[in-house]
């Protein structure tokens, strides 16, 4: 190599500088590197933390320390200046040196934020980067940008106290919790640090995911190519992943692609509030002459238990027989039961499909991972999972909107108390439990003024009936359905008599038979193709009410008179849409105002609603307090599962 061919490396290098700074110019952006000196100037910074020398992503070293050399490099490192200068004299040695002996000096540079900004060794990056290589040995010193709640320095922090475990900085994610969930899918326990296989196995999935994800167009998207590997490493076995083919990995990704998108969307979740209008039926004379040959399918149900062992199961399989009436000769199901997560719920799932379903409902939230991998895997069958808030397109989830009953239940509990106190026993800390225990006790209030809901969980120690009755509480909302292991009716809304005997008031009910004739139908006359938005970045989430028959409250027969009234009142202005628990006045425990009055809130609000209202005694658990029963599905559908530590993580 002499200096005359290390000159046209140079040119070809500077044509490409040219380039970007015409292209970059012409978009209306900067056409030279970013200087960390500007970017800090409005900026709070913690401290410096001097790392030592450590080979350095090329991909991410993006600027300069100082303003000193910005006009000699476009915005991508490469060259600038003409060719008779003493920068393109240095330029073209550092060219020679590097393909004779290569470039060993580190150069040094500040790292904020993920990226890198030279403060010596500006030539020596441009070189390298003009040649394609992958890193750069390099003194690098962080800045530490101090905490605020943004989602960026959030997920920054998380980067932070990641980085001593992995030692990479290729790997970039854009959702909270992203590394804790690594850490779990490579079988680490918390704290334990990466050994070399580990690296070397994820950077390998990385650059394979990423070129597929590219080819995808994924350069365009803000999900990056590791939130992509991610969602596989969820999906399937690491050691499955580490065999796979280029192609393998490509068609695993177009399988998951609308999954891809719902995480491109910040707001992903399209509630489903009401079953879908039936679609406008062109009639042709063809139709007229000849009979139509109605669409047949096969409903498989997937659960968690038995209907012996479950009233849970047991009301889902009663809703399951609704559909053989509901639609003879159209409609065949099947029922499939004991799935247990990472077992034999995948198994279930294939056996069913094999046996002719394509429609495929798990009535569980912990078989959420084995449905989307079902769905991924069969995209022509149409899977839903019994749960909420899940944020995945390629299936579809289910749920009621209990509030409603619990608002009802709550008057009538009010209306019983005559101490003005009522208990209420609350399961899981999950998305819309909490709209549950403020709606019962906004329902309480509204008949009481004075009445105060005393809150306990199942999730925690403790016997909750016991220490109801150790107060003075005899009115309860207990569990939402019977337990096998009560030997006493300890579900529902009921009252306690002397000589501890339950008397029941009122229990919400779930017409699972008319939610799952609902949504077949919908698949029957193309409702189902005119919901689905998943191929938009949009997940769909059934959330139905009273006003659309699946659920209600069922009332004792003795109940006083007056107070049965009252909740027939209730119940039909919550059928109508005349009555919205939330549409009144509303104060936290915290004294902030959450309402006004004048309207409710959307469902989203609800959903993830994570406060208490003033008139509810207790409060929501953390993690750490749950018994170990509790925390698996917490981990599922808990309201701040994703900020759950690495040890806390859970796979699908």
């Amino acid at each position: 190599m002499n200096r005359t061919e290390a000159l046209e490396y140079y040119q070809k290098a500077q044509k490409r500088g040219r380039q970007n700074y015409r292209e970059k110019t012409l978009s209306g952006q900067s056409p030279y590197l970013p200087v960390l000196d500007d970017i800090l100037q409005n900026t709070n910074v913690e401290q410096q933390i001097p790392l030592g020398v450590m080979e350095v992503p090329l991909h991410l070293v993006v600027g300069t320390k100082t303003a000193g050399r910005t006009a000699a490099f476009a915005s991508n490192f490469m060259p600038l200046l003409p060719q008779d200068t003493e920068f393109a004299t240095k330029w073209i040695s550092l060219c020679l040196a590097h393909l004779e002996d290569g470039i060993h000096d580190p150069i040094r540079c500040f790292e904020y934020m993920g990226l890198f900004y030279v403060q010596e060794g500006n030539k020596r990056v441009s070189v390298l980067k003009s040649f394609g290589a992958d890193s750069i040995a390099a003194h690098v010193t962080r800045i530490v940008p101090r905490w605020v709640d943004l989602p960026v320095v959030r997920q920054y922090y998380e980067f932070m106290e990641a980085f001593p475990l992995t030692g990479l900085y290729t790997l970039q994610f854009t959702r909270p919790g992203s590394y804790a969930k690594l850490q779990t899918l490579l079988g680490k326990a918390p704290g334990e640090k990466w050994d070399d296989d580990d690296r070397a196995d994820i950077l390998s999935l990385h650059n394979w995911v990423a070129k597929a994800y590219q080819a995808h167009g994924g350069a365009h998207m803000k999900t990056t190519a590791d939130d992509v590997l991610l969602l596989l490493m969820k999906l399937y076995p690491l050691e499955e992943l580490k065999k796979d083919t280029p192609a393998g990995l490509a068609k695993r990704l177009d399988g998951v692609w609308d999954d891809v998108l719902a995480m491109e969307n910040p707001a992903p979740i399209t509630v489903s509030s009401a079953p879908a209008a039936p679609a406008a039926q062109k009639t042709t004379l063809l139709d007229r002459v000849l009979p139509k040959k109605p669409q047949k399918l096969k409903v498989a149900f997937v659960n968690e238990r038995t209907p012996e062992t479950s009233t849970w199961t047991s009301q889902h399989e009663f809703g399951r027989t609704q559909l053989d009436s509901a639609f003879p000769g159209q409609v065949t199901t099947a029922a499939y039961f004991n799935a247990e997560q990472g077992k034999n719920d995948d198994a279930l799932l294939e056996q069913a499909i094999a046996e002719g379903a394509n429609m495929v409902f798990t009535t569980s939230p912990k078989l959420v991972g084995a449905s989307l991998r079902a769905a991924v895997k069969h995209p022509e069958v149409h899977i839903l999972n019994c749960s909420m808030d899940m944020p995945y397109a390629s299936i579809r989830t289910y749920y009621t909107r209990v509030y409603e009953a619990k608002f009802i239940t709550g008057a009538i509990a009010g209306a019983m108390a005559k101490n003005d106190r009522v208990g209420f026993v609350a399961d899981y800390p999950n998305f819309g439990v909490p709209a549950n225990i403020n709606a019962f006790a906004l329902g309480a209030r509204m008949v009481n003024p004075r009445v105060r809901v005393v809150l306990k969980w199942t999730c925690l120690p403790g016997d909750p009936l016991t220490e109801f009755l150790q107060k003075g509480i005899t009115v309860v909302s207990g569990r939402d359905a019977p337990h096998p292991s009560r030997s006493q009716r300890e579900f529902g809304t009921f009252q306690v008599l002397p000589g501890g005997i339950l008397r029941d008031l009122a229990s919400p009910f779930w017409h699972w038979g008319q939610f799952y004739e609902n949504v077949v139908r919908t698949v029957l006359d193309g409702g189902w193709s005119r919901d689905k938005s998943g191929t938009d970045g949009r997940v769909v989430n059934y959330w139905w009410g009273m006003n659309s028959g699946v659920l209600d409250v069922l009332m004792s027969r003795e109940l006083p008179h007056d107070v049965r009234h009252l909740a027939d009142i209730l119940r039909g202005g919550l059928t109508s849409g005349a009555v919205d628990p939330f549409a009144c006045r509303i104060v936290a425990q915290d004294g902030t105002l959450k309402n006004e009055g004048l309207h409710g809130f959307e469902p989203e609000q609800i959903i993830h609603m994570d406060w208490l209202c003033d008139a509810v005694e207790g409060r929501i658990p953390e993690y750490e307090e749950l018994i170990p029963e509790a925390q698996p599905m917490y981990r599922m559908q808990g309201l701040h599962r994703d900020r759950l530590a690495a040890e806390k993580e859970a796979v699908l």
